[in-house]
């Protein structure tokens, strides 16, 4: 029995999960601590920092990593380093756009005395550096996916969340500083894990010199369609923030609020996207091979088999709303109690729809169709966009915004759907019985 347990804990699939869970229990731990020690505005300013840094990171990376991942697999040891070096000249482009975007923009607004609120003021001073800092571990992490060298990728990012998690909890309980500093070590802690990757030549900074035009071609051509459905998806979670906050009457404080629930629906998340990490190298793998029936069951399994898994635990959520919620936020939402429960409630119902959303997408790109992909993610996003709009303008409701993302991704199933059935026969009715079978040969896919 020890043996086996040894095993299995070095195996991919549980490796990819245990990085996930431990980086997602520090940020969920980080996010508990920075709801206790800022005031309700603040902190919804702050999370629609992060939600913004978190939106332009995907448009950077989403140019290089789904390419250099699905390239980086199998590739010879000159090959990764002209695919890493290429990724990093990309990525240093692009930085400095944004860099020249965001500057200006800011100088703009102040010229014209607009009052940066909400998070966009912090945005557009101190994102151009994060996005520098955080250039070098982000570029290693598609290195690491593509070796799936998960246990690597979790030191790196542990070294960044872990070390910010840390201070804050010393500033909770001793030090009491203020927002400035808080800002200040989050830059740092991701210069230190971006430090690391450098001097280990994991970020491909070393490998300038072997980047060429037609590789760098290659990455955007790919790059373009699946950075185009990374936007598109990182905007179907972040939209809601961003409209939230372009409200005059919600503002931050309503931006805190949506955010309690929003967290708690993102750890239900945490193994969907340890899996989906794996599944996409194995299916881009059997596809390569010409195996697409063997792609399509790894669909169906994984697909079918997360979505068994979410249905206890959204249940158990949706029953126990009220308690989930204090103890992530405090008891300084306590007066919104009742609307956060039916928000978190309505999020339930669109975890459980998440897995097979997401694995149409995976399977697209494995089959080298990303711009279905793309266009899927770009309808779902003008249709939650749209009833943003309604939900925050005319009705300054949370609620229907958290209905327009159940919505969305009805949309966003039936769209998949159809591409995949036109291009792999993929039919809804193979699902449970390959998630079924999935469960009865669990120690073969861990050990693939």
């Amino acid at each position: 029995m020890l043996n086996k347990l040894v095993k299995i804990k070095r195996e991919k699939n549980f490796a990819s999960l245990f990085a996930n869970i431990s980086v997602a229990a520090l940020g969920l731990l980080s996010f508990m601590l920075l709801a206790r020690q800022l005031d309700k505005n603040f902190f919804g300013e702050w999370i629609l920092f992060l939600t913004l840094a978190s939106f332009v990171d995907l448009l950077r990376f989403g140019m290089t990593n789904t390419s250099t991942v699905r390239l980086l697999s199998g590739a010879s040891s000159e090959r990764v380093k002209t695919l890493l070096g290429s990724s990093y000249k990309i990525n240093l482009v692009l930085i400095a756009i944004i860099a020249i975007v965001c500057y200006s923009t800011y100088g703009i607004l102040h010229i014209f005395s607009v009052e940066n609120t909400n998070g966009y003021g912090l945005f557009l001073i101190w994102y151009p550096i994060l996005g520098l800092f955080n250039m070098s571990w982000n570029n290693a992490c598609s290195l690491f996916q593509a070796q799936q060298n998960f246990k690597r990728m979790m030191y790196v990012k542990l070294s960044n969340i872990g070390i910010f998690t840390v201070f804050l909890a010393f500033n909770y309980f001793f030090f009491n500083l203020g927002s400035n500093y808080i800002i200040g070590m989050f830059l740092s802690t991701n210069l230190l894990s971006s430090i690391w990757c450098i001097s280990k030549k994991w970020d491909g900074l070393r490998y300038l010199r072997h980047q060429d035009k037609e590789t760098v071609s290659e990455l955007v051509h790919f790059g373009k369609y699946s950075m185009g459905t990374l936007i598109g998806s990182s905007l179907l979670k972040s939209a809601d923030t961003f409209i939230i906050g372009l409200s005059p009457v919600m503002g931050a404080s309503a931006i805190a609020m949506y955010a309690i629930p929003l967290k708690l629906t993102d750890m239900l998340g945490i193994p969907l996207r340890s899996l989906t990490m794996t599944a996409y190298p194995k299916m881009s793998k059997k596809v390569l091979q010409g195996d697409m029936d063997g792609a399509r069951k790894t669909f169906y399994a994984y697909s079918g088999a997360i979505t068994l898994i979410f249905i206890p635990i959204a249940i158990v959520c949706f029953m126990m709303a009220k308690f989930l919620i204090i103890f992530l936020g405090g008891k300084g939402y306590a007066d919104q109690i009742d609307q956060l429960i039916v928000v978190f409630r309505i999020f339930t119902v669109y975890t459980v729809l998440l897995p097979v959303d997401r694995f149409c997408g995976v399977l697209l790109d494995s089959i080298n169709k990303p711009k279905l992909n793309m266009i899927k993610v770009i309808v779902m996003t003008i249709a939650n966009v749209v009833v943003n709009f309604i939900a925050v303008f005319a009705f300054n409701s949370l609620e229907l915004v958290a209905i327009g993302t159940v919505l969305f991704t009805l949309i966003g199933i039936s769209m998949g759907f159809y591409y995949l059935k036109h291009e792999m026969q993929i039919k809804f009715r193979y699902i449970l019985p390959e998630s079924i079978q999935f469960f009865k040969n669990i120690k073969s896919h861990f050990a693939n």
